[in-house]
């Protein structure tokens, strides 16, 4: 792992997704190594560049709240570099494939977000988004088959990839992979007290509170069960889904933005993780939640189809079902300890440590 790389992206610290922290701990562990991963980002207020970081100049993305857009520049310290690495067709990405081509050395792209399933923020009528979804799709495809290798995390999107967007370059799963030094089993004790949880049982999610992560659908689904549902994160779904709360009956804690020290606790503190999103291209929350030993109940669609083991790290629901989803957090709640403990036997098959041999073995293949 002796290679230099140059990362670019759109999305970085410190914002707070599963991207972002992909991109912090492969860089992390990458020159940790021995090889050095140099990460090229938005700059933000909120995150101070520490080494090999290298921010460059940045606007407001007044549709997606927390995201801004880098100019496609490429910093002078990353000039010299065996393999580019574009997180992102999009801002910086741009940069990535100037530099890939300046430098002739290959491009590896990430494909992290389907981008045609945020159209509806940018548009204001369903007409206007389907057309805006195909441009989407149109542009992805225009820049993913200029790479020399595109990286997805789960096989469900390298389908997706090939037969929807129509790629014809090398596609390669490499999952995004967790860090299990972090996450494990943790007392959950202290976490609970800290906010007035002692004594409940706990259904939650953690995440961003976007309406395509169709949180609504496990608000729904908790009424009637003697359940408190736990969110942790933000988003601009967010007032939507307390206005939603207070309609009902519910028990529903909205947590805000959780340190990153304590994810491990919030994990094992909860009984059952709740994921409807549909639009995962693998779902790391879900990941970092089995790590801890929590099942997960999940939609069945897009990567989550993947990423759990139905009846072994948790179970799934048909996309749009509430009474199948109500009925499978049952089901994990009445199971959890057998799940658990299939939870933690797996944990070392989703660590990112076997992601970034992975990711050696690609840039090894493109160089």
């Amino acid at each position: 792992m002796d290679h230099q790389v140059a990362a670019f992206t759109d999305t970085y610290l410190p914002t707070v997704n599963g991207v972002t922290y992909t991109i912090k701990t492969w860089s992390e562990r990458w020159n940790r190594n021995g090889g050095r991963m140099d990460v090229v980002y938005p700059r933000a207020d909120g995150h101070t560049a520490g080494p090999r970081e290298h921010p460059v100049r940045s606007v407001a993305f007044p549709w997606y709240d927390g995201y801004r857009l880098g100019t496609p520049k490429v910093p002078a310290a990353v000039s010299n570099v065996d393999v580019v690495h574009a997180h992102t067709p999009y801002a910086l990405g741009l940069g990535a494939m100037r530099l890939s081509r300046r430098t002739d050395a290959p491009l590896v792209a990430s494909y992290h977000t389907p981008g045609g399933e945020y159209t509806d923020y940018l548009a204001p009528t369903d007409g206007i988004a389907s057309g805006l979804e195909g441009f989407v799709e149109g542009y992805e495809r225009w820049f993913f088959n200029r790479a020399d290798a595109v990286l997805v995390p789960t096989a469900p999107i390298r389908d997706h990839l090939l037969d929807t967007v129509g790629i014809d370059s090398h596609v390669e799963v490499v999952s995004n992979g967790i860090d299990t030094e972090r996450f494990r089993p943790t007392d959950p004790a202290a976490f609970r007290e800290k906010y007035g949880l002692e004594g409940e049982t706990l259904v939650g999610y953690t995440g961003r509170h976007g309406y395509e992560k169709r949180l609504s659908d496990l608000l729904e689904a908790a009424e009637g069960l003697d359940i408190t549902v736990v969110l942790g994160g933000d988003g601009p779904a967010r007032a939507d889904l307390e206005a939603q709360a207070e309609r009902t009956d519910l028990d529903v804690r909205f947590l805000g933005f959780l340190d990153r020290d304590e994810m491990p606790a919030f994990y094992s503190a909860l009984d059952v993780f709740a994921f409807p999103s549909p639009v995962e291209t693998q779902g790391l929350v879900a990941l970092e939640a089995n790590a801890c030993g929590t099942a997960v109940v999940a939609v069945d669609s897009g990567a989550l189809s993947e990423t759990i083991d139905d009846g072994v790290t948790g179970y799934h629901f048909t996309p749009g079902n509430v009474a199948a989803f109500r009925e499978k957090i049952e089901d994990a709640l009445a199971d959890r300890e057998r799940l658990g403990e299939n939870c933690l036997e797996r944990r070392e098959t989703v660590s990112v440590d076997r992601a970034v041999e992975r990711l050696a073995d690609v840039y090894d293949s493109v160089l």
